[in-house]
């Protein structure tokens, strides 16, 4: 599966499998590169039905769980951000596993540029005139196919994206938390305006082994490397493998962000920054002028994933006269890699809750 000569790095399919599995794969890749005892590695995956919220996602707030029941679509957690999505048999996923040197970055912009511009090419070469669109979209004539997103590990980037070959958008509406008049005909056609995939641009989907054949080709190119196939992972990926699952297949990993009912705060935000949509809810001692808990969740990428969860641990019981103080303090002691993020959204976000106490909803400057 080699385009030229140069260095060997491994490709693997690890099939059809639930999100759970999926994701424990995705666990042991990247923890067995940062050791050391993997590859370099392009994998390909695929889902079983799925509803997926991001790592800093709240799933009630994100998902309609009576439904994705119903209609038997498992519920499960990424390890990475980004927003809700419903992934299936339709859908290739991709991902690649390398190191900052490789990428000759640790830019997150930059490295998105770099791997989706030659995404882009793969799916081109099938037929379509595919595009990179910031922040980490590929499109054709402005429709988005492919969706992608990263994560961090010490040296070590996971980088993944998921290709529409056939896709479902009516159901992906409706495991969405959405109101109800998105789920009209006019919002479903609408929704499908956005959205396209290569069985409705070529007349019919390719197979997958050519969609995987024509991505090969690209990232070898770019790289400048040669792939060589594997047919299963190494003995350091599955026992680490197996230790990820039996953690992320838990509705303690699921449901990890939901807040008790008893602790649930009075003040809510939403604002659009620029590096995607965040939610604040904040419980307030108003005798003490204090934050009592922060929840922060949303559709944005950051490094590494617990920053959030050590960034509320910092504010939990502090004055409100010192939020700006306190998170600029944070982020000045703290080494993290922020997608089109700063400082100054996640204070923006806290003082609208804060401020006012019915639900604001504002959009960054330049955003519409």
């Amino acid at each position: 599966m080699s385009v030229r000569a140069g260095a060997a790095w491994r490709v693997i399919d690890t099939g059809l499998r639930r999100p759970a599995e999926n994701f424990a794969i995705n666990q042991a890749l990247l923890s067995c590169h940062q050791a050391g005892k993997s590859p370099h590695t392009l994998r390909f995956l695929r889902f079983t039905p799925s509803a997926l919220v991001g790592f800093h996602q709240n799933v009630e707030q994100e998902l309609r769980i009576d439904y994705c029941q119903a209609q038997d679509i498992d519920i499960q957690r990424r390890l990475t951000g980004g927003g809700a999505l419903y992934f299936d048999e339709t859908q290739l996923g991709w991902e690649l596993y390398l190191d900052k040197r490789t990428l000759g970055t640790a830019d997150m912009g930059a490295i998105a540029s770099r791997i989706c511009t030659a995404a882009a090419s793969g799916i081109s070469s099938l037929g379509v005139d595919a595009h990179f669109r910031p922040r980490n979209d590929i499109e054709v004539d402005g429709r988005k196919i492919s969706g992608t997103g990263g994560a961090f590990d010490g040296d070590s980037i996971l980088y993944q994206g998921t290709l529409l070959i056939e896709f479902d958008v009516e159901k992906m509406l409706k495991v969405l938390r959405i109101p109800a008049e998105k789920l009209s005909d006019k919002a479903i056609s609408s929704a499908r305006e956005r959205v396209v995939n290569l069985g409705e641009l070529l007349g019919s989907a390719p197979s997958m082994s050519r969609v995987q054949q024509a991505m090969t080709e690209a990232f070898a190119q770019e790289f400048g490397v040669r792939f060589e196939s594997a047919s299963e992972m190494n003995v350091c990926e599955q026992g680490a493998y197996a230790d990820a699952l039996a953690e992320i297949d838990s509705p303690e990993w699921v449901f990890q962000h939901n807040r008790p009912i008893d602790e649930a705060p009075m003040l809510e935000s939403v604002y659009r920054s620029e590096g995607g949509l965040m939610r604040a809810c904040v419980a307030v001692d108003r005798s003490r002028n204090h934050l009592k808990q922060v929840w922060i969740t949303g559709d944005f990428f950051v490094s590494p994933n617990r920053l959030v969860l050590d960034l509320e641990a910092a504010l939990k019981d502090t004055p409100i006269t010192a939020l700006e103080d306190n998170v600029n303090g944070f982020f000045a002691g703290t080494q993290t890699q922020m997608l089109r993020l700063t400082p100054g959204d996640f204070i923006k976000l806290i003082r609208l809750a804060v401020d006012e106490t019915p639900l604001q909803s504002v959009a960054a400057p330049g955003e519409h």
